[in-house]
């Protein structure tokens, strides 16, 4: 699979929030080859390519264990992609290594996250996804390869700009297409293909 960054993305300046991880450069290396090998190189979001090659995503470290320092974690990268225009900084990634292993609590937490935009007046200006090595859909089969689209090396917070995603989808013939298009790729990968491309962030 081919890596699709350029040598700026690839020295793109990094935070660390809270730093109590010993490897966070590993954290940071394992999500950049992740989102170059799968997101991208899968084309499972056709937005994430431009970004990419112009070195416009930011990565930052936390340290965070629990809710309450995830969350202060999250207001504070909240700050710093605001304060960066969207040619310097489109879109962050908050790589939290020590914090919430359980899916389904680090899904819970994602409703405090997105009642902190509310409280900032953010919605309208930043959205947030998120990701997991233990990321399932809801009412699908534990074991549907399908849940691999969302699954990053670490529990990830996703911050974009809401204006970003509005051209993005006006450039894309059909964006509600993605979610059918990324789970048939993987589909036709199956469970092995998977974990040879795996090998790749491991």
């Amino acid at each position: 699979m081919i890596a699709l960054a350029s040598e700026e993305a690839r020295h793109r300046p990094v935070s660390r929030i809270n730093p109590m991880h010993p490897d966070d450069d590993l954290a940071i290396s394992r999500t950049r080859r992740w989102l170059e090998h799968a997101v991208v190189g899968l084309n499972l979001c056709p937005f994430a390519k431009a970004v990419m090659a112009k070195g416009q995503v930011h990565f930052a470290v936390t340290g965070a264990t629990g809710w309450d320092d995830l969350l202060a974690a999250l207001e504070q990268e909240v700050d710093s992609l605001l304060a960066s225009t969207p040619e310097q900084r489109d879109t962050s990634l908050l790589i939290a290594p020590l914090a919430l292993p359980d899916f389904f609590e680090f899904n819970g937490f994602m409703g405090e996250a997105e009642r902190l935009l509310a409280r900032r007046e953010l919605e309208g200006v930043l959205q947030l996804a998120h990701f997991h090595p233990q990321f399932e859909f809801a009412g699908a089969d534990p074991d549907d390869i399908a849940h691999f689209t969302n699954r990053s090396p670490y529990p990830t917070l996703h911050l974009l700009r809401a204006d970003s995603i509005t051209r993005a989808v006006q450039a894309f013939p059909d964006a509600s297409a993605i979610y059918n298009t990324n789970i048939a790729t993987l589909r036709r990968m199956g469970p092995e293909g998977w974990a040879r491309l795996s090998q790749e962030w491991a």
